[in-house]
């Protein structure tokens, strides 16, 4: 057995039905799989038993402790010597596996993080969210394209690490605020090989709504000061770009209001944005509806991880 597959999940088994239905078609199937339901009150212990004829599945079931601590719960279960975390959003293409193996055996990796993309019958919306997450026009495409692959930090919904990783740094430190971005900072810097698999992509079917997307922005802002407690250097510049298109988009709305002052050049530069935004989006989806979902959706991105970012850098300031 190569790998052990770990998914935690809370209350979303129609979610882990079509995940699981996605491993019971890969090409390579040397693996099992670990389901670890973090407090639910809607289990998918009936689902994960459809499969134990296709695959190894185990159950596990703890108290509602987050979903940090339910992937270190699987990992302590694992008998695999790698292990692959998914979120239960996620669907994998057929070659998934076969592709990671492959990968991680040629690089000599011990982990690896790996990007998310939209399949074709998604929803618009969930395209216009996909592109918001992902596009150079909102992150910079940080999550997905890196010309230095070792420069990537690993996401909990594509991520993975040698049983020898675990064993000695352990697991996730934090339950559900930016754990996998420590995670990854900490293996680096223990000297562990931690790359971008850009192949390995999974399609992220987020279930959110506008609003339910704009409080995950947020809270990704947020995450990003709760990584820096344990690691100062997480906050770079990059990080700082959303608050500075808030900012932008204040002075904006501010100067429309009261002064009008340098409004013509800011209304340029941000109807070039936008103009850039829809059209890609456009472009990658072929679908004007999804253009300009996407503007909707991009900017609700920036503006609520930069006001994640500022609000708890200031709240952290006070504590102090």
């Amino acid at each position: 057995m190569f790998f052990s597959i770990i998914i935690p999940v809370y209350n979303r088994p129609s979610e882990v039905q079509e995940l699981l239905s996605s491993l019971a078609i890969q090409s390579f199937r040397e693996f099992e799989v670990i389901l670890v339901e973090d407090g639910s009150t809607t289990k998918s212990d009936i689902v994960a038993s459809r499969f134990e004829s296709i695959f190894t599945v185990r159950y596990f079931f703890q108290e509602n402790q987050g979903q940090g601590f339910a992937r270190n719960l699987g990992m302590t279960k694992a008998r695999a010597n790698f292990f692959v975390i998914l979120d239960s959003d996620v669907i994998l293409p057929s070659d998934y596996l076969m592709v990671l193996k492959k990968t991680i055996l040629e690089r000599k990796l011990d982990a690896f993080g790996g990007p998310d993309a939209a399949a074709s019958d998604f929803s618009n919306l969930q395209k216009a969210m996909d592109f918001a997450m992902t596009s150079f026009w909102t992150t910079g495409g940080i999550r997905g394209k890196l010309k230095d692959p070792s420069k990537y930090q690993a996401r909990g919904f594509n991520m993975g690490v040698s049983r020898q990783v675990f064993e000695i740094l352990g697991g996730f430190v934090d339950p559900n605020r930016g754990e996998d971005i420590e995670w990854s900072l900490r293996i680096k810097k223990n000297g562990f090989k931690l790359e971008l698999v850009e192949e390995a992509f999974v399609f992220h079917k987020r279930k959110n709504t506008l609003v339910s997307f704009a409080k995950q922005a947020f809270s990704f802002g947020r995450n990003r000061v709760n990584v820096s407690r344990f690691h100062p250097e997480a906050i770079k510049l990059v990080h700082w770009l959303p608050t500075i298109f808030l900012f932008f988009v204040l002075s904006i709305i501010f100067n429309c209001l009261f002064f009008q002052i340098f409004l013509i050049p800011h209304l340029l530069i941000i109807g070039i944005w936008a103009g850039l935004v829809v059209y890609t989006a456009c472009w990658k989806y072929k679908s004007i509806s999804v253009g300009g979902l996407a503007l909707m959706t991009s900017v609700i991105q920036l503006c609520g991880y930069g006001a994640g970012l500022i609000v708890e850098l200031f709240r952290k300031s006070v504590s102090r």
